[in-house]
């Protein structure tokens, strides 16, 4: 598995958390801050309330993979947040990338919004 630059501490995470800068959608909410990287990192938080443990890792892997395969439209120098709401349990591939996108736009990080890859539908 290739290696994704992410967001690891919990000082990291809560920097993130700090800036007070969110969108969210059905499935999932993502907070946004820069960070004065050349690269885009991501730290993903799935809850307990979405499920067990199983569940949890698979909404997570579904993000991680929306996450890889869009990050060449991605704007560098931003920490990236994505909060799992309980809904993305239910949600698939397609539903989760559209929901991940879409917070992307709202935030101005999406280099180019039009015809964005959306591989693995």
């Amino acid at each position: 598995m290739k290696n994704i630059n992410g967001l690891k501490k919990n000082s990291e995470f809560q920097r993130v958390y700090g800036m007070r800068k969110s969108y969210a959608n059905r499935y999932l909410i993502m907070y946004a801050a820069p960070n004065h990287l050349e690269v885009s990192r991501i730290g993903i938080s799935v809850s307990k309330k979405t499920g067990n443990s199983i569940v949890r890792h698979r909404v997570s892997r579904l993000i991680r993979e929306a996450y890889r395969l869009n990050k060449e439209q991605l704007a560098g120098g931003f920490d990236m947040v994505i909060v799992a709401r309980p809904a993305a349990k239910d949600a698939g591939y397609r539903e989760i990338c559209e929901a991940y996108l879409k917070l992307l736009e709202r935030h101005h990080i999406l280099l180019e919004s039009e015809e964005v890859s959306e591989e693995g539908k």
